[in-house]
């Protein structure tokens, strides 16, 4: 008897916690969807006035490109310093920071982070670098679930829960993509299925979604005109294709974290003059290349429609490989996803090309493989192959190359595996707390009141 009405108690308990929940979610959504889509409005701002000084700066010749480098270079700079002066956490993706706080190796995400990953990540993206929106609205949205968590006197279980899925929450706004937001909590923040995390995490992405469309449209992201679906012919291409995209993305992790480690190795230069160099940079290709720096969704959009000449696509795909990497090293806030869905794209469609070239008798569309290429490249550097497709899915409205999305991803993530390549969220969360867990720990704080076991001491 003992043991039923135990038992019994236990269950009810989690079913209270699981209607707080339920209550508690959508309160994380409308906190993410306002920050997310207040965020790309801003960027949108930052790209067309970027756009504009430069398009000026042109009339005056010397002068003008002397004026086009030292603003990006000070915004760039100044972004750096937002992060080394308030919050340093705030560096990069923050992907790896949310995960790192699920695991219970950081203090939660505070919520003075917003403003710093808001601004900082404008200032950055803005400029120019090749940073995707997603990395800052994942961690102010993980900033806003936690939040709202301490706010209800939630214990840590329940704050975990809802730091999820205001990140779930986060990257559907960056992508208006309610169900890549909820599984990618499920996929790669917490890496197994737990029904509080989904129930939570379905019901902040869609309330997150509902408030940003008020604001940004309804529109998917990315036009694609409407795809035949894959002959039994061609499908083993796009397998192979997978493949090809999986050494791709061995490369990159590899070229990434060894640049990340280059750059911090300079360290008797600031981090804000590295930061001003790596602007500097990208301002000059900015004077000679507008269109290449930025987020570039702009890119992505004619990849798919196969608007370019290939060998441009070619040109601006190993430009936008170096500026990618460059732009992450500057350790200001920006994320991985969007830059990955420009080179998986392009990568793609050069690809398809060439099949096209090679392969006349079959009904082969290259905009078809560059859809593909987006999820395959998503899924060999990140190792998160369902959140890829959806994800690619959901930003083109396209589900016609849902089977062969299957193939390549499942290739693209074979061949780094059995290569030995580890996920890039992986490296850099493990990066992350071996360079500077202490300072992490000091720059959350105890009111945060994260896991009671990892609570940083007065000591730290």
């Amino acid at each position: 008897m003992i043991a039923t009405s135990s038992h019994h108690k236990t269950a009810t308990d989690g079913h209270g916690s699981l209607l707080v929940l339920g209550l508690l979610s959508p309160i994380v959504g409308v906190g993410a969807g306002l920050v997310g889509a207040a965020f790309r409005m801003a960027l949108g701002g930052a790209d067309r006035a970027r756009n504009t000084l430069i398009s000026w700066a042109h009339g005056s010749q010397w002068l003008g490109l002397l004026l086009v480098v030292t603003v990006i270079s000070a915004a760039v700079a100044l972004a750096a310093w937002l992060v080394t002066r308030f919050a340093p956490a705030a560096s990069g993706s923050g992907i790896p920071h949310v995960e790192a706080a699920l695991r219970g190796e950081t203090q939660q995400v505070p919520l003075r982070l917003i403003p710093v990953k808001f601004f900082g990540g404008l200032l950055a993206i803005g400029a120019g670098l090749a940073l995707g929106r997603e990395g800052p609205t994942v961690q102010m949205g993980a900033s806003i679930g936690s939040f709202v968590g301490q706010a209800f006197r939630r214990g840590w279980p329940d704050c975990r829960v809802l730091l999820a899925a205001g990140a779930g929450a986060g990257l559907a706004t960056a992508f208006n993509a309610p169900i890549a937001g909820s599984i990618f909590v499920l996929e790669e923040l917490v890496g197994r299925f737990e029904h509080r995390i989904a129930i939570a995490a379905l019901g902040a992405s869609a309330v997150a979604i509902a408030v940003a469309r008020m604001l940004l449209g309804d529109a998917p992201d990315f036009h694609v005109d409407a795809l035949h679906y894959a002959s039994a012919q061609t499908r083993p291409l796009y397998l192979l294709m997978g493949a090809v995209i999986g050494l791709c993305a061995i490369l990159y992790n590899r070229a990434l974290l060894a640049t990340i480690a280059a750059v911090d190795r300079l360290d008797r230069c600031p981090p804000v003059l590295r930061a001003a160099l790596i602007g500097g940079a990208v301002s000059l290709l900015a004077w000679f290349a507008p269109g290449v720096v930025g987020g570039g969704d702009a890119i992505t959009q004619w990849t798919l429609t196969g608007s370019h000449a290939l060998h441009i696509v070619a040109v601006v795909l190993l430009l936008r490989f170096v500026l990618s990497i460059v732009s992450y090293a500057a350790r200001t806030p920006g994320g991985l996803f969007a830059p990955l869905l420009v080179l998986g794209a392009q990568l793609g469609l050069l690809y398809g090309s060439l099949c096209q070239f090679a392969f006349p008798h079959l009904d082969i569309e290259p905009e078809g493989f560059a859809v593909v290429g987006m999820a395959a490249l998503f899924t060999g550097v990140v190792r998160a192959p369902i959140t890829g497709i959806v994800l690619v899915a959901e930003m083109t409205a396209s589900v016609a190359m849902l089977l062969p999305m299957l193939g390549a991803c499942f290739a693209a993530m074979l061949v780094p595996f059995i290569l030995g390549d580890a996920p890039i969220y992986e490296s850099l969360r493990l990066n992350l707390l071996r360079i500077d867990p202490r300072r992490l720990r000091g720059e959350l704080g105890a009111q945060d009141k994260g896991p009671p076991s990892q609570r940083a001491s007065s000591d730290d």
